[in-house]
C-alpha cells in the first residue's frame, strides 16, 4: 500500500476502483475520528456510487492511494451513509475551521488537511495546510504554511460561524445537483452557512436541486432580502412551488420585496392548479417572430444559461414577444433549423402538427402528449390562443416521480414505481404529489 502523503481536497471526485479494475464510484468526503493526545485517526472514505447514493468505506478496505485513484477490496457495504457521534468530515466540517499555533504566534484558517498511512491499513491526519489571516494590504492573501497537528490547535469563538469558503472553492466543479446533495449530508447548521456563503446564483441552482422541505429550510434561514435575490435568481416554476411552500404572509412579503418582473412571472404561475399544464409550465421559453431567421434562432438557443429542455425549439408567436404574447403561431425545432440556410425565415418552417395544450388541460394528458410524440417541450396557450409558456419534459417527471425520488430507494422498488408510473401514465390515474421533490438519507 502507498505510504506517500495524500491531501484530502484532491481526492474530491476521484474515482474509486475495485480489484478487477470496475469503477465503483467517486470520492466525496473523508471521514476521521479524533483522538485526546494523538492526531485523528481516518475511519474511511464516504464514496458516491451509481444513483448518486453515498455509502461508508472503512479504510480497512482501501488498499492504494495515489495516482488519482483509489483501489478498494471490492468488498462495499451498500447501505446509506450515516454520520454517526464523533465523526467529522474532513472536507465538509474541517476545512474553513480556524486554528491557533501552540507558539503563541497567532491564529489561521485550515486549508487543506494531509493524511498518511502510518500502519498497514492505518491512516491518520499528517499535516495541515494553513493561511494566516491577510495583512495590512488590500492585495495580500496571508501568508500559508505547513503545520503537524501537534503545532497547534482548534479555535471555536463562541457565536462565531465556521467559514465555509474553502468548502465551497473545493465544490466549484460540482453540478447544481450534486451539491445539492453534499449539502443534504452536511450537519444543519454547517448547511446553512454554506448556504449563506454561496452567491445568489449559485444557490438558486443548488435549491432547484432539493427537495421543497430543504428549500424551505435554507431559505427560512436567511434574511428577508437574500431570499428574494435568490428567488430572482430561480427559475419560475421553481421559485413559484418553494413560495407556494410558505406561508402565506412571508410568501407574499418575498414577492414585495423580488424585482418586479420576477415577481409577476410567479404569481402568473401560482394563479394556476398544481395538477395543470399552467401550474407545470416555465414562463421562459424562446420565443421570436414569424420573420427572424434561422440564423437568429441558432444564435438565441445558444445560451449557456439555457436548459437543453427549452433551447430544443422556439416559439414562433405575434407581437408582443413577452408572455402572455400576441396569437401563437408554432413552434420550430432546433434540428428543422439545421436544415436550413441561415437566412430562411421561421415562420416558413413552423412545424404544423404539433398542437399547444390550453393553461387548464390536466397533467396527466400534457405527459401522454409528450410521451405520444417524443417531444421534450409542449407549448402552453390560454383561451386566446395566445402563448403563456412551456412545459419541458423534467417538470413532467418531477411531477411522476413519486416524493421520495431523491432518496435513491433499492433497484426492486425502482422497478415497481416505474411499473405503477407507466400504469399510471396510460391510465390517466396520476396522483397528485404533495412535493415535487423530496429526499433523506440513513446509513
Amino acid at each position: 500500500m502507498s505510504a506517500t502523503r495524500v491531501f484530502v481536497a484532491r481526492l474530491a471526485g476521484c474515482a474509486v476502483f475495485d480489484p478487477a479494475g470496475d469503477r465503483v464510484g467517486k470520492v466525496r468526503d473523508v471521514l476521521v475520528v479524533y483522538r485526546k493526545s494523538d492526531p485523528p485517526r481516518v475511519v474511511g472514505l464516504i464514496v458516491e456510487i451509481p444513483g448518486k447514493r453515498r455509502v461508508f468505506v472503512s479504510i480497512g478496505r482501501v488498499t492504494s492511494i495515489g495516482g488519482g485513484q483509489i483501489i478498494t477490496t471490492g468488498l462495499i457495504n451498500l447501505r446509506r451513509f450515516e454520520q454517526r457521534g464523533g465523526e467529522v468530515r474532513v472536507i465538509a466540517e474541517m476545512l474553513g475551521r480556524k486554528v491557533v499555533f501552540n507558539d503563541g504566534s497567532g491564529e489561521a484558517t485550515i486549508e487543506d488537511v494531509a493524511i498518511q498511512e502510518k500502519e498497514p491499513g492505518e491512516w491518520e491526519v499528517d499535516q495541515l495546510f494553513v493561511r494566516r489571516p491577510k495583512g495590512a494590504s488590500p492585495f495580500s492573501k496571508g501568508q500559508s504554511a505547513y503545520v503537524t497537528w501537534r503545532e497547534v490547535r482548534e479555535l471555536n469563538a463562541s457565536g462565531e460561524a465556521q467559514s465555509a469558503e474553502q468548502l465551497i472553492a473545493t465544490y466549484s466543479e460540482l453540478k447544481p445537483a450534486d451539491l445539492a446533495n453534499t449539502l443534504l449530508d452536511l450537519p444543519v447548521q454547517r448547511r446553512q452557512e454554506v448556504a449563506e456563503e454561496l452567491s445568489d446564483d449559485r444557490l438558486a441552482d443548488v435549491l432547484e436541486e432539493m427537495p421543497e422541505s430543504d428549500q424551505v429550510e435554507i431559505l427560512s434561514g436567511l434574511g428577508d432580502d437574500r431570499a428574494a435575490d435568490v428567488l430572482d435568481h430561480m427559475q419560475p416554476d421553481d421559485a413559484a412551488d418553494l413560495i407556494a411552500q410558505l406561508p402565506e404572509e412571508r410568501g407574499e412579503h418575498l414577492l414585495e420585496l423580488m424585482e418586479p418582473e420576477e415577481a409577476d412571472d410567479v404569481r402568473f404561475l401560482l394563479s394556476y392548479g398544481p395538477d395543470t399544464a399552467g401550474g407545470l409550465m416555465t414562463t421562459e421559453p424562446i420565443i421570436v417572430s414569424a420573420d427572424a431567421t434561422v440564423a437568429e434562432g441558432l444564435a438565441l438557443i445558444r445560451r449557456h444559461d439555457l436548459p437543453p429542455a427549452l433551447g430544443a425549439a422556439v416559439c414562433v408567436t405575434l407581437p408582443p414577444y413577452e408572455p402572455p404574447t400576441g396569437r401563437f403561431l408554432g413552434v420550430v425545432h432546433f434540428q428543422r433549423m439545421l436544415r436550413y440556410p441561415p437566412h430562411e425565415r421561421l415562420g416558413t418552417l413552423i412545424d404544423q402538427g404539433l398542437e399547444p395544450v390550453r393553461a387548464d388541460t390536466s397533467a396527466a394528458e400534457v405527459s401522454r402528449i409528450l410521451a405520444s410524440y417524443d417531444l421534450v417541450s409542449v407549448p402552453v396557450v390560454d383561451e386566446k390562443h395566445r402563448l403563456v409558456g412551456v412545459v419541458t419534459i423534467d417538470d413532467v417527471l418531477d411531477y411522476l416521480l413519486p416524493d421520495d425520488w431523491r432518496s435513491h430507494p433499492d433497484d426492486e422498488t425502482d422497478v415497481g414505481r416505474r411499473a405503477a408510473a407507466r400504469s399510471q401514465l396510460t391510465t390517466g390515474s396520476i396522483p397528485i404529489p404533495n412535493g415535487r421533490r423530496a429526499g433523506d438519507g440513513t446509513r
